[in-house]
Order: structure tokens, then C-alpha cells, then sequence
């Protein structure tokens, strides 16, 4: 029997890892760490932070092949799932399984920011394509659109379903 080589190790600092500003209505900033693209994993997967701007908030989706896991490093708000809410704040830990409706709102005047762990993995490529590249110390900008094309970069990438009421 042949022995199977060590897995990789991969660390990233605080400032490392592809970061995106969001645009309306999440606002904010997203850090992509790791995926399976960035580290030789053995499973499909991604993570990442997400940072939703105060009185903002990620509009009601769900995933048609993915499983998400959301856990709270610092802030308050809330998790909608399936209509139901549920309060979150630091150290809350929410597991969300595919094709169910969830929505995240930031009603606070204080950032809510919280890990993300993606299965199989694609959250990434979406923020990347929908942002706007971030780079540590910069100001925050103004509130920006999504892309014009946004339907379509949802529906190649992770979303089963999204809120078609936002508009903007």
C-alpha cells in the first residue's frame, strides 16, 4: 500500500486573501481566504468573511446546489430564514441547507461581519465578479449598483433563487 502525501498548509494574515466591495445593499467588504481553487483541497468548498455595511442588508436568495454555514465575529443583526427571523450577534452560527429561502439584515448602526463556509464552493467567484477589488487601509467608497448583468452572474454561479424586489 502506498502512502498518500501530506495534505498543503496555507496561512493568510489579516490583510492577505482577495478582498471585494459589495454593492447595494449589502454595501460593505467581502475576504475571500480559501477554496478549493487557492489550496490543493481535497473537497469542493469556499470561505471567506463578509462584512455588511450598517442599515444594510443581503437580499433574500437561496442556493440551489449549496450548503452555506454563517458565523458571527462581531456585530448584530438578523437571519431570515424561510420568513422566519432569528436575532444573531457575536458567536451566533447559523447552518443553511440548499433551496431554502434566507436573507441577512444589518438594521444597526454598527458593521456586522461574519465567516462564511461554502459547499461545494462558487460563493467566491460571485463576489469577485459582482465587486469592486479592495485593498487594505483604502476608504470606504460610495454606495455602488450591481452589475447591470447581475441575474446572469447569479444564475451561472451559486443562486437557485433571488429577490427579483431590489432593483437597484
Amino acid at each position: 500500500m502506498t502512502a498518500r502525501p501530506a495534505g498543503e498548509i496555507k496561512v493568510l494574515g489579516p490583510q492577505e486573501g482577495e478582498s471585494f466591495w459589495q454593492p447595494v445593499p449589502a454595501n460593505g467588504f467581502v475576504r475571500n481566504l480559501f477554496s478549493d481553487k487557492s489550496v490543493a483541497s481535497v473537497n469542493r468548498f469556499a470561505m471567506g468573511t463578509q462584512t455588511v455595511a450598517p442599515r444594510s442588508f443581503i437580499r433574500e436568495h437561496t442556493h440551489d446546489r449549496n450548503e452555506e454555514i454563517i458565523f458571527v465575529v462581531k456585530g448584530r443583526g438578523i437571519a431570515r430564514m424561510d420568513g422566519v427571523d432569528h436575532p444573531l450577534e457575536e458567536g451566533s452560527c447559523v447552518f443553511v441547507g440548499h433551496d431554502r429561502k434566507h436573507h441577512f439584515l444589518n438594521p444597526h448602526d454598527e458593521p456586522l461581519t461574519f465567516l462564511w463556509l461554502f459547499m461545494p464552493g462558487g460563493l467566491d467567484a460571485f463576489f469577485a465578479q459582482i465587486g469592486r477589488p479592495r485593498r487594505p487601509g483604502e476608504p470606504t467608497p460610495e454606495p455602488f449598483p450591481r452589475p447591470e448583468n447581475v441575474a446572469e452572474i447569479e444564475a451561472r454561479t451559486v443562486f437557485g433563487w433571488t429577490d427579483p424586489s431590489f432593483n437597484q
